[in-house]
């Protein structure tokens, strides 16, 4: 199995990144890379108690610097709050990943007017309100950047009983394709990356509660 790293070592040196949803599952992994690779690294949840414990655990393992800030990607203020700390902390920031999101499995009909909203908020609006305030600062700063978006193969597609999710991640794949074209201009490079499930225990206790774990475990249809 080819193991080698995808990129050198300190190529992210000097560089500091800002993470939302940098907690736990796949934001903690890439933010666990990034200081592996020399980022100075910002995460960022609305449980600060796990971003805390997280932030030690990274930087026991890796020796880098990380901070944790207490956001709600939905509150402009909060978000604001995050690019003041980080900027107080590291002087600057150079890279933001969208990651922040929330999901589950329902059928459409079922679903009521808050649940769908609650979706769209994190995920669609919550990227909206991270790329906008971070992206003035570094049009202001004329300040070369780079933001990536993490979506998901039914942003391209669509999916049954996904559908708040679908739409909102398929929002942020129009946004990320847009900006692409207007902030090139500032040396803004926007980016969006679609991985599939993991099937980690968090994401599946909150995608497939019960017994549906079992009865959609991949597994099982082999």
């Amino acid at each position: 199995m080819y193991n080698q790293p995808m990129l050198k070592d300190d190529a992210l040196k000097g560089k500091t990144i800002v993470v939302t949803g940098g907690g736990t599952g796949l934001g903690k992994a890439m933010g666990t890379y990034f200081l592996k690779l020399g980022a100075n690294l910002v995460i960022t949840s609305r449980k600060i108690e796990v971003l805390e414990k997280t932030a030690q655990e990274m930087e026991a393992d890796t020796g880098g610097k990380v901070l944790a800030v207490q956001c709600d990607v939905r509150d402009n203020a909060q978000v604001e709050n995050v690019l003041a700390e980080t900027l107080a902390k590291f002087g600057s920031v150079d890279v933001l990943v969208n990651n922040a999101a929330g999901n589950f499995i329902s059928p459409t009909e079922r679903l009521s007017a808050n649940a769908f909203s609650s979706i769209i908020d994190i995920v669609l609006k919550g990227t909206v309100n991270c790329t906008l305030a971070f992206g003035k600062h570094w049009i202001k700063e004329k300040q070369s950047a780079s933001v990536l978006n993490i979506v998901t193969t039914y942003a391209f597609t669509g999916s049954a009983y996904v559908v708040p999710s679908a739409c909102a991640k398929g929002g942020v794949l129009a946004l990320t394709r847009s900006l692409a074209v207007e902030w090139g201009k500032y040396g803004i490079r926007t980016n969006a990356i679609a991985p599939g499930p993991f099937p980690t225990k968090g994401a599946w206790d909150r995608l497939l509660p019960g017994d549906l774990a079992e009865k959609f475990d991949f597994k099982n249809r082999v």
